[in-house]
C-alpha cells in the first residue's frame, strides 16, 4: 500500500513539475516603475511569436515566446533601445518576427500580393461580364432564324396553333 502511494506521489510530482519557466507570466518580470513595465509590454506586443504566428509575444503561451520575452526583458534592463532590440531579433529570426515588416524587395509579395490578386480578380470578373453581355445580345442570322422556325414548326405540327 505504501509502495503504491509513493509511486503515485512520484508520478504526480514529475507530471506537475513540468518546465517551470513556461509557467512564468508577464507579472513575474520586475520593473522599477509602471512606465518601464508598460514600455516592456508595448514592445513585446509589437513582436510576433515565432511558434504561434498569429499571436504577439505578450499573448503567447509557447515556451519559445517565454524565452524571447525573457531575452527582451534582459535587453530592456540592460538599457538597450527599442531599435537595438528589434534589430537584434530581426537579425536572428528575420522580418517574420515583426507584425509590421518593412517594405523592401523581399517583402513586396507580402505587402502588394493581396492588392495584385484583387486587381486580377476584378479584371477577370470584368472580362467574364463583358463576354456574357456580348453573347446574350448577339443576333442570329436570317438563315438560322428560318432553320429554327422550321425545326419548331416540325415539333409543333402535331399541336394546334392558336
Amino acid at each position: 500500500m505504501m509502495k503504491n502511494f509513493l509511486t503515485t506521489l512520484t508520478i504526480l510530482l514529475v507530471l506537475g513539475s513540468g518546465p517551470l519557466h513556461a509557467t512564468a507570466t508577464l507579472e513575474s518580470f520586475k520593473f522599477a516603475d509602471a512606465a518601464a513595465e508598460q514600455h516592456f509590454k508595448d514592445l513585446i506586443a509589437e513582436l510576433r511569436c515565432l511558434v504561434c504566428q498569429n499571436q504577439s509575444l505578450a499573448d503567447s503561451d509557447a515556451e519559445l515566446a517565454h524565452d524571447l520575452r525573457a531575452e527582451v526583458y534582459e535587453m530592456v534592463q540592460a538599457g538597450k533601445s527599442d531599435e537595438e532590440i528589434v534589430e537584434f531579433l530581426v537579425a536572428r529570426y528575420g522580418d517574420f518576427v515583426l507584425y509590421k515588416p518593412p517594405v523592401k524587395p523581399s517583402t513586396y509579395l507580402l505587402w502588394f500580393g493581396p492588392f495584385a490578386l484583387m486587381l486580377l480578380a476584378g479584371v477577370l470578373l470584368l472580362r467574364a461580364v463583358r463576354r456574357q453581355k456580348r453573347s446574350a445580345t448577339a443576333e442570329i442570322s436570317d438563315a438560322d432564324r428560318k432553320r429554327l422556325d422550321d425545326l419548331l414548326g416540325e415539333r409543333n405540327s402535331g399541336e394546334q396553333k392558336p
